[in-house]
């Protein structure tokens, strides 16, 4: 993980440092942040991840970036990111299994969403951190393992 400040900004007796972080993992994965500090809180202004994060990667993006980003500022006493393990070690996306499970759970999670009434795409995406290119691939897959019904039925 690289940490850079960008620019800070004074007013009155308060300050706010904007930096930018990058992290980048070993699969390729990529996540750039811009980031303010602003009286010892982190916040996000623009998030940009290759694959795209699902919600519940930006909540733990949060916790990889929080004490180094206040380690940069002088205000974090240990620049470690939470339990130790270096953010390099840790994956961009949930681990999804390949092969017939995950086209089996893509399939679940499909029909699920397909059952509430939710977009199945957008749920296949969410559950497994894929752009929608290869969301779509994942679950061309299932289709033609017959895991899920053919795209347009033929009358």
């Amino acid at each position: 993980m690289s940490v850079g400040p960008a620019w800070e900004v004074r007013e009155d007796e308060g300050a706010a440092s904007w930096f930018t972080v990058r992290l980048a993992f070993a699969d390729g994965a990529r996540i750039d942040v811009l980031a303010v500090v602003c009286e010892a809180c982190v916040f996000f202004e623009d998030v940009r991840a290759r694959p795209a994060l699902s919600p519940d990667d930006l909540t733990v993006l949060a916790d990889w970036i929080e004490e180094p980003l206040l380690a940069a500022c002088g205000l974090g006493a240990d620049s470690r990111v939470g339990d130790g393990i270096s953010a390099g070690a840790r994956r961009a996306r949930p681990a999804w299994p390949r092969g017939t499970e995950g086209c089996r759970r893509a399939a679940c999670v499909y029909r699920t969403a397909q059952e509430e009434g939710r977009d199945p795409v957008l749920a296949v995406m969410s559950a497994t951190g894929y752009g929608r290119r290869q969301s779509l691939v994942l679950i061309g897959q299932a289709r033609e393992a017959g895991l899920l019904t053919p795209r347009h039925a033929r009358r």
